[in-house]
């Protein structure tokens, strides 16, 4: 009797398990769609269609909406990465395996507790300049995130020339005379798919935070310069955004030739001419020409999808008012030297090189960089007027419009990066959000298994999930988070995170001052054109400092 009822207990516990990880499935209206049970309860669904496939005529063109489909949709494996160049040998941010990739690749992927409901959404848009990556990269997996009780989806948008390559045949063609922002045009379109599905896993439609880093955070601010994504998102993180200038789509701005002008000279130098033969072309051929052709991915000013340049949007306050979390690292530019001009002879001549650029404004950057360590003093100068500067003009900009605004500093290090000269680098933060410490690409330097790094990787966790579900980040153990204000508050992550007042004082507004007479200008454009290599500095220009 008793050896009868410990085999009915064994029974039914394995039918208990069996059931707990059995294949879930959602019936959304976009069709019923069978994901993986993970452990910790969270459920995935991965390689999810938002859009039609965009080839053939429906290359270059805006996304159409993904039909619904019958009976059941397998949902267990990925979607292709967007078509792009091969890595770079030995990248820190390259796969360890060649991630599969086709010109139809516009899906999603979603990581779901089990039980939510109405659960906060956390949007994560890919970096890698608008020219590589893709939402199924190992070090974005969702799981333990979501297991903070979000919804998570990670999206694949149209990348480099397939994305953004506007041209005058293209524009022609547009009910709405426009072209180029075919990436941004489909990070709208997953956006608008979340808004009718994911109440289906769990999600709240009401409370959706889209969220990048890098070119993700970049194009997160065009989302919120964007019209056409007003109300598809109420929150926003943006982790070493660029607010850089932005080209025109049929006028040469700030230096920057039209995006249609670009698009012609492209067309030129691969000797590939007219529209036909652009779209019946290879699309893996097209790419790798593209880029061997210096072809820069980037969103432009059309008057259409994005009316201003961003810097303009966020001035007029027309930028979506919404809550933000953004910030930067210190070390952004340490793996990312190619943005550096090189270096000079000594300090002697860099100092010259800096009077002859910035005239009245010479001495505060040499105080501000001084050469005596020159290294230190490059990467600082363009650290700061890339990614420092932006994120403080968000917070800032977000504060006046009433909006909480949180600023935050990774100044986190660890042996094998610091040993490596890459204290805090680009992208560092990453595999701490995403808890994936133990799944970074094969270049990236190790991780420590240690209780420390697991700490800070939950506080982050828990600070963004925060965000997500009420607009203020909080976590569990650590301390408050106040937002920037009239403090100018910020947290610092180093070993633990520490909030702190003013960071980098006199930053922001020199960098503000250089910008501010450069747009005056209006010839001059505003990025990693800096320090030594500053097109000589405009003075009296009228509304600057």
């Amino acid at each position: 009797m008793i050896r009868t009822l410990i085999r009915a207990l064994a029974v039914s516990a394995a039918l208990c398990s069996a059931q707990a990880l059995a294949a879930p499935q959602v019936q959304a209206p976009a069709g019923t769609l069978k994901g993986e049970a993970l452990a910790d309860g969270i459920h995935a669904f991965r390689g999810i269609p938002y859009a039609q496939a965009p080839v053939g005529a429906l290359r270059w063109r805006p996304p159409v909406a993904a039909a619904a489909w019958k009976g059941v949709r397998d949902a267990t494996r990925f979607g292709p990465a967007c078509i792009q160049p091969a890595p770079r040998p030995g990248s820190l941010y390259a796969p360890g395996e060649p991630l599969p990739t086709s010109e139809d690749c516009l899906s999603l992927n979603v990581w779901a507790p089990a039980d939510a409901k109405d659960a906060p959404v956390f949007v994560w848009i890919h970096g890698g300049s608008l020219t590589g990556g893709s939402g199924s990269e190992p070090m974005y997996d969702g799981a333990r995130l979501a297991a903070q009780g979000l919804v998570v989806v990670s999206i694949n948008y149209r990348l480099g020339v397939l994305g953004y390559l506007a041209h005058p045949q293209l524009s022609e063609e547009s009910a709405d005379g426009v072209s180029g922002n075919y990436g941004l045009l489909d990070q709208i379109q997953a956006l608008r798919w979340i808004q009718r599905n994911i109440g289906a896993f769990g999600g709240n439609a009401g409370n959706v935070t889209i969220a990048g880093e890098s070119a993700g955070a970049l194009s997160v601010m065009y989302l919120m310069a964007a019209p056409d994504a007003r109300g598809l998102f109420h929150k926003a993180v943006a982790q070493s955004a660029y607010m850089i200038s932005t080209p025109a789509l049929r006028t040469t701005v700030h230096g920057t030739p039209a995006a249609e002008q670009s698009g012609l000279e492209l067309s030129r130098k691969i000797e590939v001419r007219g529209l036909a033969r652009l779209r019946a072309m290879d699309a893996q051929e097209l790419t790798a020409k593209a880029a061997a052709s210096a072809f820069l991915p980037l969103a432009n000013v059309d008057g259409k999808v994005l009316p201003l340049q961003p810097v303009e949007a966020f001035d007029r306050g027309e930028q979506a008012p919404v809550p933000i979390l953004a910030g930067y690292n210190d070390g952004e530019i340490r793996s990312l030297r190619f943005l550096l001009p090189p270096a000079p002879a000594d300090g002697a001549a860099y100092a010259a090189e800096i009077r002859a650029r910035y005239g009245d404004l010479a001495e505060a950057m040499l105080q501000r960089y001084p050469g005596q360590d020159l290294d230190a003093a490059m990467l600082a100068t363009t650290r700061d007027a890339m990614y420092g500067w932006t994120a403080e003009r968000l917070v800032r900009k977000q504060t006046a419009l009433g909006q909480r605004a949180y600023l935050y500093y990774w100044d986190h290090g660890y042996p094998t990066a610091d040993a490596a000269g890459l204290h805090a680098f680009h992208a560092g933060e990453l595999p701490y959000l995403f808890g994936t410490l133990r799944t970074t690409p094969p270049w990236w330097p190790q991780i420590p298994d240690t209780a420390a790094e697991t700490s800070l990787s939950a506080a982050m966790a828990g600070y963004w999930a925060s965000f997500a579900r009420t607009g203020i980040p909080a976590a569990t153990g650590m301390p408050e988070w106040p937002a920037f204000g009239q403090a100018q508050a910020y947290m610092a992550f180093g070993a633990v995170p520490v909030p702190g007042e003013h960071l980098k004082p006199g930053m922001y507004e020199l960098v503000e001052t250089v910008v501010c007479r450069r747009r005056a200008h209006g010839g001059l454009p505003w990025h990693w054109n800096v320090g030594i290599v500053a097109p000589p500095l405009p003075e009296g220009m009228a509304g600057c400092p």
